[in-house]
């Protein structure tokens, strides 16, 4: 493992993330009450043996760099590091990274070492346990220059991902990125490869999904760097390889989100919640890392709470919730209700108001909170009632937005007393 570098991927603008997007980077978005996205693909890693880390960073990257560097620091008799790299301005030149393999490109002079012969290339947005070392071991023992981690997705969701197929040997033989409608027909996964996968969907409306995970051969990622002008992996340099070099498909058959989309982002919370959950932050031979706060245990007095998770340090007085995840210094107070949602909490205690709106920080007094994403440091006033009762999919307002059914109220927004959403 000491010959391989990671790479993780974490510039995206993330515009179908939108609102939670506005003020942070997609891997900088808050997960499951006290983590952040980038935590995951950071401690695959680590969890993996493989301790030298690069996270490329570019669009509103300033929260992302701070959770990484106060994060991730191993100590002096580690040989390991977790560095955040920003698209730069050098002397020979320099731009915004243009897409995920100019990304790379515009860092193969920090990459470009003898140390290393296997680069594992990472998304920073995907939820999912993942030891990287079988992976790595296959790729060796194929003699591959590129393997890609594969997973399957059903047919409504499958113009998301970059679709593959792959022959009985493993070798990826044909590959789609992002294909609508007609696009999709004759590369459906058999029956018999779905078997690799447990048979979660029917066949015909299952599909082999590349996971954005893959190893490069130091020789076969240099070319590509080096002598063509592709500019992302997906688009570019996974259907180049397939026609050029020998290629290979991973197949990892356990859990895997892709969190792209609001609605893909709420119904990966709300699986945190089924019993038992599909991906679990409590094992403790798989830990997921983060930044330690010390925040004291959980203060909550005459609560009704039913499959919560609640994080550290929250206030909880007289209030009622069901199947919600409530994080870090989270203040909810007398009566209030919420129900299938996620608030995110607070990056600070507010022992009196002192904000122009005089709304305290947290959620107030007989609140009423259902099927919405509470994003940081907002103000919910007395009385307000957030539950959509139109049943919109789609609205754009100065206070919220509404996105695939779900209300999202953005960071740092104020919801005057008995306003109804």
């Amino acid at each position: 493992m000491k010959n391989t570098l990671t790479v993780i991927l974490g510039g995206g603008a993330g515009s179908r993330l939108f609102p939670l997007t506005m003020h942070r980077s997609k891997p900088a978005v808050p997960l499951a009450g006290k983590y952040r996205l980038i935590d995951v693909a950071i401690s695959n890693a680590i969890n993996s043996e493989l301790r030298h880390i690069y996270v490329l960073t570019q669009y509103l990257s300033s929260s992302l760099n701070r959770h990484v560097s106060s994060t991730y620091n191993f100590d002096i008799f580690t040989n390991g590091f977790v560095e955040i790299l920003a698209a730069e301005q050098r002397a020979e030149g320099g731009h915004w990274y243009q897409g995920t393999a100019d990304a790379l490109r515009q860092q193969w002079h920090t990459f470009d070492l003898p140390d290393y012969d296997l680069f594992l290339v990472l998304p920073g947005d995907a939820l999912y346990h993942m030891d990287y070392r079988p992976l790595i071991r296959q790729h060796r023992e194929t003699g591959a220059d590129v393997t890609v981690a594969v997973n399957t997705v059903h047919r409504k969701a499958a113009h998301h991902f970059g679709l593959l197929a792959l022959d009985d040997k493993g070798v990826i033989s044909e590959f789609r990125e992002k294909p609508k409608g007609a696009a999709m027909d004759g590369i459906e996964a058999p029956e018999a490869m779905l078997k690799k996968f447990g048979d979660r969907f029917d066949v015909g409306d299952t599909f082999l999904a590349s996971m954005g995970v893959y190893v490069f051969t130091r020789k076969a990622l240099d070319r590509y760097l080096r002598e063509t002008e592709h500019m992302d992996f997906g688009k570019q340099i996974i259907p180049d390889a397939i026609k050029n070099l020998k290629c290979h498909g991973f197949i990892f058959p356990g859990y895997w989100e892709d969190i792209g989309t609001i609605s893909a982002f709420f119904e990966a919370h709300m699986d945190l919640l089924k019993s038992p959950p599909p991906f679990s932050f409590n094992n403790p031979k798989w830990p997921i890392f983060t930044r330690p706060r010390f925040l004291p245990n959980v203060n909550a007095l005459n609560c009704n709470l039913e499959n919560c998770r609640v994080a550290d340090g929250c206030i909880l007085e007289g209030a009622t919730l069901r199947t919600s995840i409530i994080g870090i210094r989270s203040h909810v107070r007398d009566h209030a209700v919420i129900e299938d949602s996620i608030i995110m909490g607070s990056d600070f205690y507010e022992p009196k108001c002192t904000h122009p709106s005089g709304v305290p920080l947290g959620i107030g007094k007989r609140a009423v909170i259902k099927h919405a994403i509470i994003d940081k440091n907002v103000r919910i006033g007395c009385g307000v009632k957030i539950l959509n009762s139109e049943g919109l999919q789609e609205k754009d307002h100065e206070l919220y937005t509404i996105r695939d059914g779900v209300v999202i109220i953005p960071k740092n927004t104020v919801i005057p007393d008995g306003m109804v959403i």
